[in-house]
């Protein structure tokens, strides 16, 4: 059956990536990492994504995950492999979402029948997944996945963005924006990161955004104002279509009834996870 128009999209957008990306602001994953001897929040993030790839430095991170700031990136990878294990840090990884979702979302939506549905659903749609050319999807396939329900879930939400996600860093570079204008369009958007939280969490300064502005107004795709042109939002619309392209296969695999329940249950949890407080209220937008 064919899916409806952007339906995987906005499930995606709204009850898939959101409960996944919980982690990426949690205290819990801190807390967890800490415990281990790495004290350091964003070492602690950076060596908990890329622990599924082994003990990498930041060369492979810097690529994989195409917008931090590389000599950023290399302050903290490879030397975090020093204090803990790749393996290690997948298991505390795992413990932080637990925490995190428990602590979000509660024990009774934890344990309800809701919770085991939607993991039923989001590992059925990662049977459609493929491995080829996705190194951060396919790393994380690679690990075991988890017996609680919940944190199926999470695993597959991960599973899931990371599929879409290295599909999509295809589509960046075909429609040729690199990975500070790929963030500065973003932002334009009023959807994707704001200036403070892609300093702090990528790495890069406000001289560096200001380039990326300057060159995107040089294209015609941004205003003097920093918004978006016509032809701006023309190519932003052009790679949501491309990345929908290389991400289809998990949702048609799950088929339309399937994704609807997905994100209504998905989206329920999120909504719930947001209200309890999972992101700061400065994270996304244009401010």
């Amino acid at each position: 059956m064919t899916l409806p128009e952007h339906a995987a999209r906005r499930a995606w957008h709204a009850a898939i990536n959101p409960l996944h990306a919980t982690i990426y602001f949690s205290p819990d994953l801190s807390a967890e990492f800490a415990a281990l001897g790495v004290a350091d929040r964003t070492t602690a993030a950076l060596a908990s994504r890329a622990a599924a790839m082994g003990a990498v430095g930041a060369g492979t991170v810097t690529a994989t995950f195409y917008n931090y700031r590389h000599d950023f990136v290399a302050r903290h990878l490879p030397a975090v492999w020093d204090t803990l294990t790749p393996a290690q840090a997948v298991a505390a990884r795992l413990r932080a979402a637990d925490r995190t979702l428990r602590r979000l979302l509660g024990d009774e939506a934890v344990a309800s029948p809701a919770m085991a549905e939607a993991a039923d659903l989001a590992m059925r749609a990662t049977e459609g997944c493929s491995r080829h050319a996705r190194t951060l999807y396919a790393a994380h396939a690679d690990l075991p996945v988890p017996d609680e329900a919940h944190l199926r879930l999470w695993h597959a939400t991960t599973l899931l963005r990371e599929h879409r996600g290295d599909g999509h860093l295809a589509a960046l570079l075909q429609a040729g924006l690199d990975p500070l204008e790929a963030l500065v369009s973003h932002t334009a958007t009023g959807r994707g990161m704001t200036p403070k939280w892609v300093k702090a969490i990528r790495g890069w300064e406000q001289s560096d955004l200001d380039g990326a502005a300057a060159r995107l107004r040089e294209r015609g795709l941004l205003d003097a104002d920093g918004e978006l042109t016509a032809e701006g939002r023309a190519v932003r619309a052009r790679l949501e279509d491309a990345t929908d392209r290389l991400d289809a296969g998990p949702y048609e695999h799950l088929g339309a009834a399937g994704l609807a329940r997905l994100a209504e249950l998905g989206g329920g949890f999120v909504a719930q996870a947001v209200a309890a407080g999972a992101f700061p209220a400065d994270a996304f937008g244009k401010a």
